[in-house]
């Protein structure tokens, strides 16, 4: 049975971008460039309503409007603490914007637009730049060590390399590549290797996602589960310890590399639900 390819579902509008912009043209821009099926907007007009959403979701991109409040340069400093989040500025570019661009640049802003100029750029630099497609990117071909060839393994791979860490399960996977929960479950369990259940797949690509999240200074444990979905910082560790036998504070120590060999050296322990079925 041959699945088809991968087909957009409703769930990909989880990827949040935040929009720091008090200018109601650069709001309705940032609207305008993130279509309904790539994702969604939120608006924040305040530096502590900013840091509240960073920890209240998961969010790919934050768009920061320079034009006309002081508080860009504070904005932009929240890319020092969250370096897995793209921070994306708008400017008009005048002299008098020279110290917020300077900023930007120091604190690691992903990219700076020129305002008016490169406004059909901003669709590119989100898409570009967020978390989930550099995640998705980054994990674009399964490892090696996990033994999945086949179409179907690899097409499934894809879809939950490209959830970014968010909870998948298996009917909307299923659904997404056109088949059955059986026969992909069954694709699975004749990889050849056994850790690379489907399950055991879908709780690898969220831990490692809980990594590159916990390596952000203004992260803590309680901020990766919650911003993954996990029901606490014990169900996260229990999961860690299964997967890879590496307690859940080693994670933002720990290199991808370093959690594949460890999921493969794993031997199968009892099973510890992650949330993800």
């Amino acid at each position: 049975m041959t699945p088809r390819r991968v087909r957009r579902t409703p769930a990909e509008a989880s990827r949040l971008v935040v929009a720091h912009a008090p200018r109601a043209r650069t709001r309705e821009l940032v609207r305008t460039s993130v279509s309904r099926r790539v994702g969604r907007v939120a608006i924040t007009r305040s530096l502590g309503t900013l840091d509240r959403r960073l920890h209240a979701s998961l969010v790919d991109v934050v768009v920061i409007d320079l034009g006309t409040n002081e508080d860009g340069i504070g904005a932009a400093a929240f890319a020092r603490e969250f370096p897995s989040v793209a921070f994306v500025a708008m400017t008009p570019f005048r002299a008098v914007d020279a110290p917020a661009i300077a900023a930007c640049v120091t604190c690691g802003v992903a990219d700076i637009l020129a305002d008016g100029v490169d406004d059909a750029m901003l669709r590119h630099a989100v898409a570009a730049h967020g978390f989930s497609s550099r995640f998705a990117s980054a994990l674009a071909e399964p490892p090696r060590e996990l033994g999945l060839e086949s179409r179907i393994q690899r097409s499934a791979w894809r879809f939950i390399a490209g959830r970014a860490g968010r909870v998948v399960r298996t009917h909307e996977l299923a659904k997404a590549l056109a088949v059955t929960r059986e026969h992909l479950s069954r694709s699975f369990g004749h990889s050849g290797k056994p850790q690379a259940t489907l399950k055991r797949v879908i709780d690898l690509v969220r831990l490692l996602a809980a990594a590159e999240l916990a390596k952000n200074p203004g992260y803590d444990l309680r901020d990766v589960v919650r911003l993954l979905g996990y029901a606490s910082v014990s169900q996260l560790s229990a999961v860690a310890e299964r997967l890879v036998g590496r307690p859940a504070t080693s994670l933002a120590r720990l290199r991808p590399g370093d959690l594949i060999e460890g999921f493969v050296r794993t031997t199968s322990r009892p099973l510890v639900s992650s949330g993800a079925l």
